[in-house]
């Protein structure tokens, strides 16, 4: 029985009871699109109701977990409002990982039943996942969704806004994955704030094209079915799909990762498709070369979105800038989202003045409910009631943020800090340069020296010449001590374009080994 305080329940809106509202508003509009199959508002809903009835018939109770492995798919966005619907906690699968990492997360979370996608059969079969049960998405599960709908759980529009809804995975880079666990209140707050620091419209439509166990694609397609919008389903990153959707779609927000947009440019411009448009497009411009911005800009005449946020507080704390049609940036200062609250802080956790770097803490509705089992984690994180970011910033006068780095990718080298994302920014502004990523090397006399990876565009440009960009524009004890060229698909990423810093100071370590021998 519920119960929370009549009054306190009319204050509260959950999930599926927006996707209700559309479902009204507009059942035959087209809901989900993936592959030539659509299905409306109405046509979903009913699935979705059926599926929900069969798992509460078996026993599923709110805040038990089912896990997903699969690729982009409409099953997947019809689990996601299943577990709206029914107050479950969907946790979704990075299929790119080894068996022992997708091992340890689907354990992590004690899930009650794993959904996975004949494509990723062999990897549930290798894996001791320890779910006693498991639904073939290409097999068993089409009977749950077509049978006759069942009544689900009539209190669910009654939900706790708090009860969870989805985990998604943070990246692995300096030991296992984390499970963030994200409710339903941060779910509509963040597509509160997106509507409201973005020129998205409710109605428009989406291209889930990125992996949905990613907060990309899967924030996006919660905002698209509450705001009543098209949620087209892609099978990962196509070029020529995307290029051929977006010259017939009309698009709100059109996802374009850092790594992928010199494609997307070149194949409209191999194809001659002429895009029909965009609200904004891109993400994470600091991991973007300027000539990219520009030319990709005009192509969608579209602003490019200046974001920073993380799975942890979803597009905010600061996305609500973006660079304008055509424009070569040279400042990528990020405005504050609205509905948060920030503050820069040193190690002592003392705020920081203008103009000093300091790590970013957070306050929002947006953010998430903590990791999933990491008490001490979260005791960390989330000391003195405000979440700890790991990203430092330094704060205009005018009050925009200026990105320095990750925290843990500091260099300290002979007493000095050095942050990597000062020096790529230099290299990237230059039109010879495609890709620079800089790492740290351990040195004898300094501690630790930064290293340049470059992909270049002129075969022409040396090591000194990318050494001479830097000098007059960063602090001498900051240049690169070496260059190492290589191609622009050499650059180790995750699936959310992110370059993998770890594998490249690998690589660097491997090649002082081979000398030394």
């Amino acid at each position: 029985m519920n119960t929370t305080p009549l009054p306190l329940r009319a204050g509260q809106l959950t999930v599926a009871g927006m996707f209700q509202q559309q479902v009204a508003r507009h059942p035959d509009r087209v809901a989900l699109e993936c592959e030539g199959r659509q299905l409306s508002y109405q046509a979903l809903a009913r699935r979705v109701d059926s599926v929900a009835g069969a798992l509460l018939a078996q026993g599923l109770q709110r805040g038990d977990r089912m896990a997903i492995l699969s690729e982009n798919r409409l099953e997947y966005a019809e689990l996601e409002m299943v577990a709206a619907q029914l107050g479950l906690v969907l946790a979704c699968q990075n299929w790119r990982q080894s068996d022992s990492e997708l091992e340890y997360c689907i354990r992590l979370v004690s899930p009650r039943i794993l959904f996975y996608s004949a494509r990723q059969a062999d990897a549930v079969g290798r894996i001791d996942h320890g779910v006693a049960q498991t639904i073939n998405l290409d097999q068993s599960y089409e009977a749950l969704a077509s049978g006759a709908a069942s009544a689900a759980d009539p209190s669910a529009p009654d939900l706790d806004p708090e009860t969870g809804l989805v985990i998604l995975y943070t990246s692995g880079t300096t030991g296992m994955p984390k499970g963030a666990l994200i409710s339903q209140r941060a779910m509509i707050a963040r597509s509160v704030i997106a509507r409201l620091d973005s020129p998205v419209q409710p109605g428009d439509s989406f291209i889930a094209w990125a992996p949905m166990f990613h907060m990309v694609s899967t924030d996006t397609v919660y905002a698209t079915l509450m705001s009543g919008g098209k949620v087209i389903v892609m099978d990962g990153l196509e070029v020529e799909k995307l290029v051929e959707v977006t010259s017939r779609e009309f698009i709100g927000h059109l996802t374009l990762m850092p790594g992928m947009i010199d494609r997307v440019i070149e194949e409209i411009d191999r194809s001659g498709l002429k895009p029909k448009g965009a609200r904004s497009i891109g993400c994470m411009a600091d991991l973007v070369p300027a000539a990219q911005i520009a030319r990709v800009t005009t192509l969608y005449q579209a602003p490019f979105r200046n974001s920073f946020g993380s799975t942890e507080t979803g597009g905010a704390p600061a996305s609500r800038g973006t660079i304008a049609v055509g424009v070569w940036p040279e400042s990528l200062s990020k405005q504050q989202n609205s509905h948060c609250q920030i503050k820069l802080v040193d190690e002592n956790d003392v705020e920081v003045e203008d103009g000093q770097p300091g790590e970013l803490a957070f306050r929002g509705p947006s953010l998430f409910s903590g990791y999933w089992d990491a008490d001490e984690t979260n005791a960390q994180d989330f000391r003195q009631g405000w979440f700890h970011m790991g990203d430092v910033f330094v704060r205009n006068p005018d009050g925009t943020l200026d990105f320095v780095d990750r925290r843990k990718y500091l260099i300290k080298s002979g007493g000095e800090n050095i942050y990597p994302a000062e020096i790529e920014r230099v290299l990237l502004a230059d039109a010879r340069v495609l890709e620079a990523v800089v790492v740290r090397r351990p040195d004898a006399r300094w501690g630790e020296v930064p290293v340049a990876f470059v992909a270049r565009l002129d075969e022409t440009l040396s090591a000194d010449d990318v050494k001479s960009l830097c000098r007059g524009k960063i602090a001498g004890y900051k240049l690169p001590k070496d260059v190492v060229f290589i191609g622009l698909e050499e650059f180790p990423r995750s699936t959310t374009g992110k370059v993998k810093r770890h594998e490249l100071e690998q690589r660097l370590g491997a090649a002082r080994l081979h000398a030394a021998r």
